[in-house]
Parts: C-alpha cells; structure tokens; sequence
C-alpha cells in the first residue's frame, strides 16, 4: 500500500510526500500563500530506543531545513515515536534535544498528545521542558474529561496550548462518549483559552465552532497575533483560504514520510467518524 503509485495519488492530498525534500518544498508552497506550517515525520510508535534515535535525527534535520530556508514553521512530534515506551529519561532527552535546537532558531517543538494513557507522562515532560527552554507547546483533547483541569494549570504556568477535539477510542468514563458533548466542551475550553491562554491555537475544521471562535473573537476584540488556528494539510481547503484571506494566523499539519498507512488507519480505525469526515473533505475543494 505505502509504494503503490495509486495509495500516493490518494494520499498526496494529505501528505507531503515520503522525504523531507517534499516536505520542504510543500511547506515553502504554503508561506509562500500566506500559511504556517508543522511538520510531522511520520512514524507514530517505534520498536526500540534505536528507532527512536533515528526519529530525532529525522526532526533534527527537519528543523535545520526550517533554519536553512527561514520556513514560519514548527516540528509537531509524538512521544511514543521518540521513545516514551522504553525510557522515560530517553524519550526526555530526546525531545530535549529537539526542543533546545528549536530555540535557537526561534521556533517551537509542538507535542501531541496520545491517548489518556500517556497524558500525565506528556504534560510533566512539557512542563519541564518549558520551564528550561519555552519554545514548546503541549496539545489538548477536549473530548477529555480532565483537559479542563490540565489547561487551567497550563495556562497557570503561561505553556502555549493546541486545542484539538480528539480522534483516540477512549471509554465513556474517560471522555465524552457523544460528539454535542464533545462540541460543547471544546467550545468552552476555546473560549476559556482565548481569554487566559498564552497564543493558543484552535485546531479544529468545524465550521461551526470556527464560527463561533470568529464571533467570540470579534466581541472581545481579540487581535489577531494572539492565537492561530490550525488545520490538517489538504482537509477543509475552503475553510483554510477564507482565514487566511481574512487575516486570520492559520498553521497547516502537514505530515511526511514513508509511514503514512498507519497514519491513516489509526484514525479510520479508532473513531468510524473519521472515515465519513476523509469522504467528505475529498469532494471538497
């Protein structure tokens, strides 16, 4: 699937392309337009810590192109694809590494968050990570019942948050088992960080809760280089140029590498939703 030339035509609507080479040129494409960039290196969980090393290796030539070039771009990455399942203190160091290169080109490393088993873990090594360095921001799922209560002491501790809705299977005494739940939560958290987060990006591709981030940020005044939104590469392309077109800071995730089926997968697998919302988004310009 991953070599077929038909998967690519498919998939290059989501994804890069398999090298940093493509990447690269996608992400120049996109500032060049108007548009932020992340960059996620495929590969989400690894088999060993010296798969992990690699991983590294792989951002930390991601961010010296971004240097190279002077991209408007992070480097988005996954603490199990670095090592979090075998090492703690490696997976740290790691990200540390990244982290440390990334401030010094004045850029940032944004950690997404997994499933509710690793939350804690992400959080107390974002916090630490902030605290030395800054240029990190941690990622939060609103169809979490405890992300009120972590965003309250991030916001505490002045860390920059992504707010995404969720896409993991966790049970219902977890998270929101009912999408209006889920809705109304991220409405609540948005609003709440808008009005206590340090420059928070709201990643989200729903047309009517970006509605209401307009409003909410209309009423209140909010200028426009205090926040972001942030949507994935090639989904909602409609919605991406009427931001943009607006004056709007919006980030793509734009994901590259040779492991993009797992990518997929994952997200078709864990919550059937997802596979009307790709259904969707490839009728849509």
């Amino acid at each position: 699937m991953e070599t077929s030339p038909a998967a690519d035509r498919l998939t290059s609507r989501f994804v890069a392309g398999s090298t940093i080479e493509r990447e690269v040129a996608v992400c120049q494409k996109l500032n060049a337009d108007g548009y932020l960039a992340t960059l996620d290196h495929l590969g989400e969980s690894v088999h060993s810590l010296e798969e992990a090393q690699q991983s590294r290796d792989a951002y930390l030539a991601a961010l010296d192109q971004i240097a190279r070039l002077n991209l408007n771009a992070t480097v988005s990455v996954k603490l199990t694809q670095l090592g979090l399942d075998f090492s703690e203190q490696d997976c740290q160091a790691n990200v540390e590494c990244l982290v440390a290169r990334a401030k010094t080109i004045g850029r940032m490393v944004e950690v997404d968050m997994e499933s509710s088993a690793y939350v804690d873990r992400t959080l107390q090594l974002v916090s630490n990570l902030h605290a030395r360095y800054g240029s990190v921001r941690a990622v939060m799922q609103a169809y979490l019942y405890r992300s009120e209560s972590d965003i309250r002491n991030l916001c505490q501790e002045s860390i920059p948050i992504r707010l995404c809705k969720g896409a993991y299977r966790e049970a219902s005494d977890v998270a929101f088992p009912r999408k209006k739940d889920v809705d109304a939560n991220y409405v609540r958290l948005m609003l709440g960080l808008f009005d206590h987060g340090t420059y928070p990006a709201i990643a989200t591709h729903d047309e009517n809760i970006l509605n209401r981030a307009l409003s909410y940020i209309r009423e209140r005044k909010i200028a426009p280089d205090r926040f972001e939104f942030q949507m994935l590469y090639g989904v909602r392309r409609d919605l991406q140029r009427r931001l943009v077109s607006a004056g709007y800071r919006l980030r793509l995730y734009v994901p590259y590498g040779n492991a993009w089926y797992p990518y997929f997968m994952r997200r078709l697998a864990e919550r059937p939703a997802n596979v009307i919302f790709l259904a969707r988004n490839l009728l849509k310009s």
